[in-house]
């Protein structure tokens, strides 16, 4: 639809229409709110009327949203006004590079200037594991200040997901791009087709070589003002593309050496032997860019390179350029010979992906000779560890260590733990049997000590402390108690000589950015804060803390024999993939400096919320994304209650999924989340961080919006509520207790709608040395199902209420989210293993609850939610279907490539000096 100027579309309103392409029309607008103008894209009707395109749109638009660079052009959000969809785009004003290529050939010291800036920013964004798939000279604007910016990054991918399926896929129409008269008279297709690389003409996926291959073809358009593959038709294009040769004599006589080879090797046919990586290729520009200006007589060419004398070293570290193993690698080092450090990105090879857990996927040993990571080939196949050289290609797969995540290496780097099955285990390097040492339900994180003890978490729960084992196995001992204001123990460091252990002191309220990174002597000794308002910290040998705030990699001197912070802390790496849910991120280092990530966003749990019936089959339930989680669904199953986190804090939202609408019900700037509706569906309760925001009590409110919101509980323990009895005016919830575990209490709601309703007394349910959470009341109110850790890992339980009477434990491996069904006997669970439902068909004889083994309901992966008091999934009342989200939709899940800097202790010695 066409848009006139001076209309409005949500805030902004539109000045001027500046072109159309396959995305739709594109309009210059002005947003009032920020003062400044934007580009504004309309979606076409075909796009925006398919719900789960336009939700996997909405994800990617998530992730590119993340990129912040100069050279990137920037995406400030989506835009949904009266049935129009929209993107928000940074408005960029200047001729295209296709403008520029079409007054002829450019010089080669200008053409150098703009191809460093290409390469900028693909380089920031493949760090991120974004793909632009769609270079090309269109799409890359020449400011007036000489500053490049390249637009519609990754846009191609988040339009359609076939974009890479076939090269006659109408997909192909739908470039992002805008028309512009420096295009060929076939428009929109055979624009994309000439840039497109060997293995997209092919139907192969692309990855970053292809975005090589398409820079290559810029480079050598900017040079020669022709295209280095063409065709009259599109057909003749793709076998241009396919079996054809740049014309090489075309390039400038004058073209320096590094640059001609540049331009080669981006454009070698089989990726196998392309260059691989582009900060190759900013390197050999840097070297062709020193030559140009020297051969021009000016100095004026702003290149790192023009300022310096360098001295290029061949090095064949193979390994660390799988994606181009056929590419020489250059190492720059400083004129005093102190090593630069240098940034690759790796495939890992095995034609496999690393699976994204909470924290810690990828290990690296202490020599740095080594990774290990947990991953599979295809989704829904279950992880096993994984150990790659980094001087080989390949990785090879641990037989034995199926479920397998968080691993970590022994101080000789010839084992490797890492959890899998509810147990801690190790397995040597070199591949053989595991061997189990302890259980550990859900580890958060584990250290090998040089005393060949282990420090680990064994699980997730609230109140989950260090606990330590022999590396031979055994079993474990707690190492200490948790503190009243921490809510977990979790990502341990034993540091060296074992005389003390860091680890993350979660918080009892807000995200892991308010953590505490803390330090305990060993064997006991008084424990040391060492940092507020981090997590994930690692000490690393050159004398600094690494640790995680605000999704940045920050170092500061450390003083590991004082246990001291000695100095101020600096940024070092953006666009780690971290948790600020979890407190884990996806990071190591090596004792010799080499520094191994996986980029991306925080793994906040933005995905949909889908149906799953026991057949398997998925439906979309809500397509748009969002971090939501403690999904409850009202009595008449009409309404879904959930709380979402915006990245500042929760609120409760209600959804009325018949007519796809959200509205908002708590609006208090602390957090509210964890909604369970009353039996007559009339209220809604949560837990709230109000007042002091230090403490998570009870509170409700009626479910239409109405009325104010009444405050149940008032105590300095966290409680958050998780049934209402179906027939009496009764609330059980968990409380935590001062003893670092937790109850399950119950409270009468006391009144009436005329004299008003007021808490009655809670009183104690359940009270054992153990956890013991998350009670659900049976549709008949005679049993109550709950979590305990009293095996050693979380299992599911039922004893009759009130009381007194026998209990029954449902579980055989670690479980989650116990939920009854309404219309059947039957006790689903979540298996936290491999994240599958569980369905227990049971009987009732006189007193005595009686339990069937444990069958797989459905063989659906799910998604776990990251954040806690957490609920993954709720059954609808039909006891058919539940809400929940699937292992595909969280992003991101599995990466295939990995940033790693060598020389990284150079670096921090530079930036962050430590003090002798």
């Amino acid at each position: 639809m066409a848009l006139l100027s001076g209309s409005r579309l949500g805030a902004y309103e539109i000045v001027a229409a500046i072109g159309a392409g396959g995305m739709g029309e594109v309009y210059r607008a002005r947003d009032p709110r920020l003062g400044r103008d934007v580009a504004i894209k309309i979606l076409p009707d075909h796009f925006a009327d398919d719900p789960d395109r336009l939700a996997r749109f909405q994800r990617e638009a998530q992730t590119l949203a993340s990129l912040n660079h100069p050279n990137i052009g920037s995406i400030y959000g989506v835009e949904d006004s009266s049935g129009v969809r929209a993107l928000v785009l940074e408005l960029v004003d200047g001729p295209t590079l296709a403008d520029r290529i079409a007054q002829g050939p450019i010089p080669i010291e200008e053409a150098v200037v703009i191809a460093r800036q290409i390469c900028a920013a693909l380089d920031a964004a493949h760090e991120r594991g974004i793909i632009h798939r769609d270079l090309k000279p269109a799409n890359i604007k020449l400011k007036p200040d000489g500053t490049v910016k390249v637009l519609d990054f990754g846009l191609a991918k988040a339009l359609d997901a076939n974009l890479d399926a076939s090269p006659l896929s109408p997909a192909l129409s739908q470039s992002p791009t805008l028309t512009s008269p420096a295009m060929t008279r076939m428009g929109m297709i055979l624009g994309t087709a000439v840039y497109m690389s060997p293995e997209q003409a092919k139907g192969k996926p692309a990855d970053k070589r292809s975005d090589v291959w398409a820079f290559g073809c810029v480079l050598f358009e900017m040079l020669t003002a022709k295209r280095a593959f063409d065709g009259d038709d599109l057909t003749e294009t793709i076998a241009a593309v396919i079996r054809g040769e740049p014309e090489w004599t075309a390039l400038p006589r004058d073209t320096p050496p590094q640059v001609r080879a540049l331009v080669k090797g981006c454009l070698e046919k089989d990726r196998k032997v392309r260059i691989g990586d582009i900060a190759v290729a900013r390197f050999l520009l840097d070297q062709g860019g020193v030559l140009a200006a020297s051969a021009a007589g000016t100095s004026t060419v702003p290149l790192k390179a023009a300022s310096r004398t360098w001295r290029v070293l061949p090095w064949a570290l193979a390994g660390l350029i799988a994606a181009a193993a056929a590419v020489a690698f250059w190492v720059v080092t400083r004129p005093g010979g102190a090593a630069l450090p240098i940034r690759l990105v790796m495939d890992v090879g095995a034609d496999t992906d690393i699976l994204t857990a909470i924290g810690g996927s990828v290990a690296v040993s202490p020599d740095g000779s080594l990774l290990a990571f947990s991953g599979s080939k295809t989704f829904g196949e279950t992880p096993q560890l994984y150990i790659r050289r980094l001087d080989q290609l390949q990785a090879s797969a641990l037989a034995g260590t199926e479920g397998a995540f968080t691993p970590f290496f022994s101080p000789d780097g010839k084992w490797v733990a890492f959890f899998a099955q509810g147990k801690l285990k190790k397995i040597a390097v070199t591949g053989g049997s595991p061997v189990t040492l302890c259980e550990a339900p859900t580890g958060r994180g584990g250290s090998w000590g040089e005393d060949g003890m282990i420090v680990f978490t064994p699980n997730s729960a609230v109140g989950s402390s260090l606990h330590r084992v022999s590396s031979d196995g055994g079993t474990s001992e707690k190492l200490g108690e948790i503190a009243k204001d921490e809510s977990s123990q979790r990502w341990a460091q034993v540091l060296p000589g074992a005389k003390a252990v860091i680890f993350t002191s979660g918080p009892t309220t807000g995200t892991y950015d308010t953590a505490d990174i803390v330090a305990q002597p060993l064997p006991s000794g008084a424990r040391k804060t060492l940092l507020r308002g981090a997590f994930h910290a690692r000490y690393l040998r050159s004398g600094h803390l690494l640790y995680v705030h605000e999704r940045t990699l920050f170092a500061v001197p450390f003083d590991v024999d004082r246990l001291e912070v000695t100095g101020a802390p600096v940024p070092v790496v953006e666009g780690a993939t971290t948790s600020v849910n979890g407190g884990g991120a996806q990071f190591a280092i090596s004792d010799a400096g080499t520094l191994v990530y996986l980029a991306g966003t925080d793994m906040a749990g933005v995905a949909p919320i889908r149906w799953l019936d026991r057949a398997g089959k998925t439906a979309l339930l809500r397509s748009t994304a969002a971090d939501w989680s403690n999904p409850s669904f009202s009595p008449d199953g009409r309404k879904l209650a959930m709380d979402i986190f915006d990245g500042s804090q929760s609120d409760v939202w209600i959804y009325e999924w018949e007519r796809d609408t959200l509205s908002r019900l708590t609006f208090d700037p602390a957090d509210d989340m964890r909604p369970i509706w009353t039996s007559d569906g009339r209220h809604i309760t949560f837990g709230s961080r109000r007042g002091d925001k230090s403490t998570m009590n009870l509170y409700w409110q009626p479910a239409d919006g109405t009325g104010e919101v009444q405050r149940l509980t008032d105590t300095k323990n966290n409680q958050f509520p998780t049934s209402w009895h179906p027939t009496l005016p009764l609330l059980a919830f968990t409380e935590q207790t001062p003893k670092n575990s937790a109850d399950l209490m119950v409270m009468p709601i006391e009144g009436n709608d005329a004299t008003g309703w007021k808490p009655g007394t809670a009183r104690t349910f359940l009270s054992s040395p153990f956890s013991d959470s998350s009670g659900m009341f049976s549709p008949d109110g005679r049993w109550m199902a709950y979590i305990s850790n009293e095996s050693g890992r979380n299992d599911i339980y039922v004893r009759p209420f009130p009381g007194p009477g026998g209990k029954w434990q449902i579980s055989t491996t670690a479980a989650d989210d116990p939920s009854w069904s309404r219309t059947a006997p039957q006790l689903f669970f979540m298996s936290t293993g491999d994240l599958r439902l569980m369905v227990v068909p049971y009987r009732v004889a006189g007193d005595s609850f009686q339990p069937d083994k444990p069958v797989l309901w459905s063989e659906t992966r799910l998604t776990g939610r990251p954040r806690a008091p957490s609920r993954d999934l709720d059954v609808h009342p039909d006891g058919l279907r539940f809400a929940v989200s699937t292992g595909d939709e969280q992003a991101p899940l599995k990466q295939h490539t990995l940033t790693v800097v060598m020389n990284f202790f150079e670096e921090l010695r530079r930036v962050a000096p430590a003090k002798k």
